[in-house]
């Protein structure tokens, strides 16, 4: 694979790292307490809200290229 490709992995990984520590850093009681709301979800939901998520992220991926 090219150097290029490796790069935009990369940039698109710190990407998600960025956004993912925004709410936490920004509102940390809120984040523990939608964590603790997250552990009652069934593993059921949360498989399909990861499997929406992955889509939308792949559509969105097409899209932009």
């Amino acid at each position: 694979m090219s150097e290029q490709f490796w790069q935009a992995l990369a940039a698109g990984l710190a990407l998600m790292l960025i956004f993912e520590g925004v709410i936490p850093f920004l509102y940390p009681q809120r984040w523990r307490q939608l964590v603790e709301q997250l552990s009652q979800v069934s593993n059921h939901a949360l498989r399909m809200m990861g499997l929406v998520s992955m889509l939308l992220g792949v559509l969105l991926l097409y899209w932009i290229r």
